[in-house]
């Protein structure tokens, strides 16, 4: 007989507005806790640096999180000219500096450059791994780290304007694997100075933004674990960019027996198409088209 879990079997998303100074790991222990759930994990890490949108999922709703962590994501961010960082943001040391400042035209003029799919080599102080051991580890071991590039896509790199010569500021549009300290870097470089990152926040992961984000004060505020129920997003809210499919409670029960289900009519999603089934406002499962048959492929457990 198994051990059971400790915790409540409560699912869903809160969509954190992660402070300054917090890690996403931390941040995921803190919620958890005040949910006193049975499981949790986030869709996208943010640097302690970093503030902004953070979705973290709670139980079953753990098994949607690939389909937040593929979205678009959007950030607002300072660059600092002159100085170039071992981390590329202000918690490193200075390696390199520049006596030159950029003007407004010639920001603007080197923008395009970095719009579209480009070629991006990560920070040393990042995540990737080396050989099996993660970049920031060895790099704060005082090695070497040289990491290849790899490919990103920049949907839009905005400039917003500039409160002194030291600092601009910037909004980013971009797909899954962007580093935004080493576009703050790259900028610096193109430019003919360096450049680091002074302020960095989070404003989309995938279909959440900041309408409808929670604080941590707000949940610790929260009398019981259940009071902090009413401030979660539902599963489904997810699955924005697949098909859905209403069911009935009959089917539904047929689906999380791992059951296909067959789908017609002009509505029904094409083959081969991802997809997700509902029964009225409750998620049953994920899956897949296959002629005309929806196939489950993640099954949502009941709470009951």
């Amino acid at each position: 007989m198994g051990r059971r879990k400790k915790g409540r079997k409560v699912s869903g998303w809160i969509i954190l507005d992660k402070p300054v100074g917090v890690t996403s790991t931390h941040a995921v222990g803190r919620v958890r806790r005040l949910f006193d759930a049975q499981k949790a994990g986030h869709a996208g890490t943010l640097d302690p640096l970093a503030s902004g949108v953070l979705p973290l999922a709670l139980g079953e709703a753990t098994k949607t999180v690939p389909y937040v962590m593929d979205g678009e994501k959007r950030y607002l961010f300072t660059v600092r000219w002159g100085i170039e960082t071992s981390t590329d943001d202000t918690e490193g040391e200075p390696v390199a500096t520049s006596d030159m400042r950029p003007d407004e035209e010639a920001i603007l003029s080197i923008l395009p450059r970095f719009v579209g799919t480009i070629d991006q080599v990560p920070p040393a102080f990042s995540a990737k791994k080396v050989d099996g051991e993660r970049a920031y580890d060895l790099a704060r071991d005082g090695e070497v780290v040289q990491l290849e590039p790899s490919q990103i896509t920049i949907h839009d790199l905005a400039y917003l304007g500039s409160p002194d010569e030291d600092r601009a500021l910037f909004e980013a549009h971009c797909g899954k694997g962007t580093y935004v300290r080493a576009l703050a870097r790259d900028l610096g470089r193109a430019l003919g100075t360096r450049g680091h990152v002074t302020s960095l926040r989070r404003t989309q992961v995938g279909p959440f933004d900041e309408h409808g984000t929670v604080t941590l004060d707000q949940l610790e505020a929260m009398e019981s674990p259940e009071d902090c129920d009413a401030l979660l997003t539902p599963m489904a809210d997810a699955l924005g960019e697949l098909h859905e499919i209403q069911v009935v409670s009959g089917d539904a029960a047929k689906l999380r027996r791992g059951m296909s289900l067959l789908v017609r009519g002009p509505t029904a999603p094409a083959n081969g198409e991802e997809a997700y089934a509902m029964d009225g406002d409750e998620l049953i499962a994920i899956g897949v088209m296959d002629y005309g048959k929806f196939l489950p492929k993640r099954v949502i457990v009941s709470a009951d």
